[in-house]
């Protein structure tokens, strides 16, 4: 927990693989899995004579996301090289941009789990290529190899506003960014296959202070989870550092998932560093006007607009829209699950609270779900209508999950009805009552915990089949003489 007299700031910079079946400047294949070197071409090995073609898809993908995200598309912008030297990234440069990327002054709101929302600032997206990947020590090979295949595959850089001040907002923005792209279907968001990765510039200052502390940047972080961890330690780190009068410098740091903390990896570089100039292989791209506005056309229903449509056409609260909001997935299920005139914050419990649980107990996500939106209508259905209890149809939807057959099956074939008739239940109180006067004058006597003892009673002799709300309207009335 960071103490209460410094505050943190954070920026990220989210590299975001976007969905092409080419590369950013090749035609070599960016599918995923592939023996390695074996999606290469000369383009993306850097040898003499070639030149670089750029992707329209790229483009495209790149202006629609600046659109989704409130910003400004840059009619002209221009291609750089940005020159660094690793063993993985064969020219010896990275084409990507820098001072005219294709996108800038964007923002984004996010939801917190307290109720409250933040906006931050998205200060651009650039498109750039993406390096190979050293890999090291396989097997019992002590010796290094480098796979050319990423080499060259299309990234959007997205570079937010150091506007983050906890590790749940940083947390909270990933996961906002990366439904946005999924709608758009621009990038998988797919973090543990490196299609989606984010890099984390973190420093501390004291409350009340303007200027920002010195900051480093935690590398290559590939879950929600690890972001926030991450953010945390350091935070941490850096007001332990200076309180106890070390300097903070500023470096690159990796993120060690096993041990929970991050360790220096080498001094952080500066724009100068990588001595940017304008690619001569590429002239600067303009964008005309009417296709920025036919890929605005384009646009789906994005989270924001789907949650205020669940919030005014449902009646959800805030929290519930945003959740189902959240994926595209998880907001047509529901919206699918209404079909057929059912109560909505019926539904959206039952989505939120049973199925969203057995799904993370599993390991799955929702389009892998057993139980599909009908059935989980149909289990609505069952208990607005009274043939089933809330409590029966928590044990009718665990079979479901194990069979993925229809609710109306599983009641009928296993006797599951509930029991509405006021008679059977009015029996099964008197008996309960004659069977233990003891406790019936108990009740009366002032012992108010005595009733839920008889509440179990009853339930049990009925097989847990008895209407709630009968139940207890009965039982009290006879309790109460």
């Amino acid at each position: 927990m960071l103490r209460q007299d410094y505050e943190l700031v954070v920026g990220l910079e989210v590299h975001a693989q976007v969905s092409t079946q080419s590369k950013l400047f090749s035609g070599s294949s960016t599918a995923f899995g592939a023996e390695p070197n074996t999606q290469t071409c000369p383009i993306d090995l850097g040898m003499p004579g070639v030149l670089p073609v750029l992707n329209d898809k790229v483009v495209e993908a790149a202006v629609r996301t600046g659109l989704a995200l409130n910003a400004h598309i840059n009619k002209t912008s221009v291609f750089a090289r940005k020159n660094y030297f690793y063993p993985d990234l064969p020219k010896g440069y990275q084409i990507s941009q820098y001072d005219l990327p294709i996108v800038e002054h964007g923002r984004m709101t996010v939801d917190l789990e307290d109720g409250s929302s933040k906006e931050i600032g998205i200060t651009r997206i650039h498109i750039e290529e993406d390096a190979g990947k050293s890999v090291h020590d396989i097997g019992d090979e002590k010796v290094s190899h480098v796979d050319l295949n990423r080499a060259g595959v299309p990234l959007m850089e997205i570079v937010s506003e150091p506007d983050i001040r906890t590790a749940e907002e940083a947390g909270a923005y990933v996961k906002k960014l990366r439904a946005i792209l999924r709608f758009l279907e621009v990038c998988d968001g797919n973090m543990e296959q490196g299609s989606m990765r984010c890099d984390a510039n973190v420093s501390v200052r004291k409350r009340g202070e303007t200027k920002f502390g010195t900051r480093t940047e935690i590398k290559n972080l590939n879950s929600i989870r690890n972001i926030v961890r991450a953010i945390e330690y350091e935070a941490e780190r850096q007001v332990e550092a200076i309180e106890n009068g070390e300097k903070i410098y500023q470096e690159t740091r990796l993120w060690d998932a096993g041990k929970n903390i991050t360790r220096s990896m080498r001094g952080k570089e500066n724009a100068h560093d990588y001595r940017y100039f304008p690619d001569p292989d590429l002239l600067p791209l303009r964008l005309k006007e009417d296709d920025i506005e036919a890929w605005k056309k384009t646009l789906p229903e994005l989270p924001d607009q789907l949650k205020d449509r669940f919030m005014r056409d449902y009646s959800l609260n805030n929290y519930d829209a945003a959740v189902l909001s959240g994926s595209r997935e998880s907001a047509r299920f529901f919206e699918a699950a209404l079909e057929g005139g059912r109560d909505p914050k019926l539904v959206a419990n039952w989505i939120m609270v049973e199925l969203f649980g057995a799904l993370n107990k599993s390991g799955k996500d929702i389009t892998e779900s057993p139980v599909s939106p009908a059935q989980l209508g149909q289990l609505v259905g069952l208990i607005e209508k009274n043939t089933i209890s809330g409590k029966i149809a928590k044990t009718v939807f665990e079979e479901m999950l194990q069979s993925s057959a229809d609710p109306e099956e599983i009641v009928k074939a296993k006797g599951l009805v509930q029991i509405t008739d006021t008679g059977a239940i009015e029996k099964a109180i008197d008996d309960i009552m004659a069977a233990n006067a003891d406790q019936v004058a108990d009740f009366r006597s002032g012992n108010e915990r005595v009733y839920g003892w008889f509440v179990g009673q009853v339930m049990k002799a009925t097989q847990g089949k008895a209407n709630p709300a009968m139940l207890n309207d009965l039982l009290r009335k006879k309790l109460q003489g």
